[in-house]
């Protein structure tokens, strides 16, 4: 941590700290975390959560799209898991309400993990210390859907990034940001940015349309918002990203679209607010975003409970014809 020069926390403005979190239930972390790493929640017994949101990879992939079961290329950019407890709502399009039912989607999307909620539980309920594990946490002796995704959603609620340059500037210490990252933080404020990427995720509590200045050309068929409530006018609304760690989770957008942070920046300047800026205002307002990097989840993968002879075994990966 920075040990500048210490003046009196900011606390006036759009941005705030995200502080470390305290775990109350150990247990059930510990069981989440296992789960969260443990392919055999898919059908072929090769794809985790931590797959598409690998927590050594900002928790995302780092794929435009992410590659599921039988090698199917999804149709959406992999949302960093990183922060995630603190969006509105989970997915781009936010048909999850919460962590837990957001976990419980990739498991029986034939397009992600290709399994059933119910197979998925056999598999878990045919290994003994799975079977000990969710008896001492959840009190039962058999397991369900309910135990496996919130067990997850405990997980990943300690998935927070706190200690970023930004915050440590934000509570006082004003050697934490460089002259350029300050400077892109004022651009920032100044030409709107927060109107929609605020708060301590600095985005993910908000739904807007992509597109208001100039229109977003894509070949994603993603529709957004739209995709749920058939509204034309929901299209190309999706939940505003966080920019927490913002320079470790790309390609950006919702399609994957752009790889460098700089052209990110251009782009949405243009689309979303009807600003073309300088070469120098883009790398400022850049170097603020790097500051957003917080401290990574600290965690060794853990020690998988193993297989029996009853364990259903994984339906391999099909064939790829010439």
């Amino acid at each position: 941590m920075s040990v500048g020069v210490l003046a009196a926390p900011q606390t006036n403005e759009p941005i705030q700290p995200i502080e470390a979190y305290v775990v109350t239930d150990q247990a059930k972390v510990e069981l989440g975390k296992q789960l969260f790493f443990d392919p055999r929640l898919s059908k072929s017994g090769f794809i985790s959560c931590n797959s598409c949101h690998n927590l050594s990879m900002g928790g995302s992939d780092n794929l435009p799209t992410s590659i599921g079961h039988n090698w199917q290329e999804g149709p959406i950019n992999s949302p960093t898991v990183l922060n995630s407890s603190l969006n509105l709502a989970q997915f781009w399009d936010g048909r999850a309400a919460d962590l837990q039912e957001q976990a419980g989607g990739p498991i029986e999307n034939p397009m992600e993990m290709g399994f059933t909620h119910n197979l998925a539980v056999g598999v878990l309920a045919s290994i003994p210390q799975y079977v000990q594990s969710f008896k001492d946490v959840y009190n039962v002796d058999k397991i369900t859907i309910n135990e496996v995704t919130d067990a997850i959603a405990e997980f990943e609620e300690t998935l927070v990034t706190p200690n970023a340059p930004f915050d440590q500037w934000l509570k006082g210490d004003e050697d934490a940001l460089t002259a350029d990252a300050k400077a892109g933080y004022k651009l920032f404020k100044e030409i709107g940015c927060t109107a929609c990427h605020n708060g301590p995720a600095v985005g993910g509590n908000s739904f807007q349309k992509m597109g208001l200045f100039e229109e977003y050309v894509t070949n994603n068929p993603a529709e957004g918002v739209a995709g749920l409530t058939g509204n034309d006018l929901d299209r190309f609304k999706f939940k505003v990203p966080t920019l927490r760690n913002v320079e470790l989770t790309y390609p950006y957008f919702h399609d994957g679209a752009y790889w460098n942070l700089d052209d990110a920046v251009d782009v949405m300047a243009r689309l979303q607010l009807g600003r073309k800026l300088e070469k120098d205002q883009i790398s400022q307002i850049t170097a603020f975003m790097k500051s957003l990097t917080g401290d990574q989840p600290s965690f060794v993968i853990p020690m998988l409970p193993p297989s029996t002879p009853e364990t259903p075994r994984p339906e391999p990966f099909a064939k790829v014809s010439n």
